[in-house]
């Protein structure tokens, strides 16, 4: 039997695993899941939504998924101008949150680091290098948490095209079980803090800037108040 005889034999393809795509576009990040199967690489999408508040959140994204983005969200809230973002952009815009891959169920303390990367790419425009995938939880204050899986994913990923891994420092360790022919064409960023997310997932390049913020009645206040010249006091 050669190969195009398989379908004739077994049919049309009925799934398609993910391949790394070639060109990510801001708020779009590459993250590793572990599957029964072995695992896979899934894409998490971020967009903004003009006027709108909060975070939606679909893709049957369970509980503990959930839970991360909104942890994502409120750290780069929180620490806005240490990654470049105007605060107003969180007032002004809404986040939408979307996982593909169909009617497929998704949860798990793993997502948190991509989740963060994607946001932070969203509200910056600095796109997610695509040769990278990343994996690892996420804390309010700022660090990275170990997880599970590391095997499956890793190989899921170089399996897809990825040629560069972000994990928590602490799975180090588990590089150990990946074949060493896999390794040598892996480069591999061990990361501590969020911050350290950011600086290695984000090209420098502010490819799509983020869209003006919309002049309300607040922001006017504080920009005159900012401009506002200091005048002494008569004695």
């Amino acid at each position: 039997m050669d190969a195009p005889d398989i379908d004739d034999f077994l049919g049309a393809p009925r799934f398609f695993p993910e391949e790394a795509r070639k060109e990510l576009p801001a708020g779009v990040a590459t993250g590793m899941a572990w599957t029964e199967m072995g695992g896979e690489i899934l894409f998490i999408e971020a967009s903004l939504l003009p006027g709108g508040s909060g975070l939606t959140i679909t893709g049957q994204l369970g509980e503990i998924m959930q839970e991360s983005a909104r942890a994502a969200r409120s750290y780069l809230w929180s620490h806005a101008e240490d990654f470049g973002i105007s605060p107003d952009m969180f007032k002004n815009y809404g986040v939408h949150l979307h996982v593909p891959a169909g009617a497929i169920p998704k949860d798990g303390p793993s997502a948190g680091v991509t989740i963060t990367a994607a946001l932070a790419s969203l509200f910056t425009g600095r796109r997610v290098r695509p040769d990278t995938a990343m994996t690892g939880e996420i804390t309010l204050s700022g660090l990275v948490f170990p997880v599970g899986g590391i095997k499956e994913k890793v190989l899921a990923a170089h399996r897809a095209g990825i040629h560069r891994i972000i994990l928590p420092a602490r799975n180090e360790a588990d590089l150990e079980d990946i074949p060493e022919d896999v390794r040598r064409e892996l480069e591999i960023v061990p990361v501590n803090r969020i911050n350290e997310v950011v600086e290695a997932a984000l090209e420098k390049l502010v490819a799509n800037p983020p869209p003006p913020l919309r002049v309300t009645d607040a922001v006017r206040d504080r920009h005159e108040q900012d401009s506002e010249p200091l005048i002494a006091k008569e004695r």
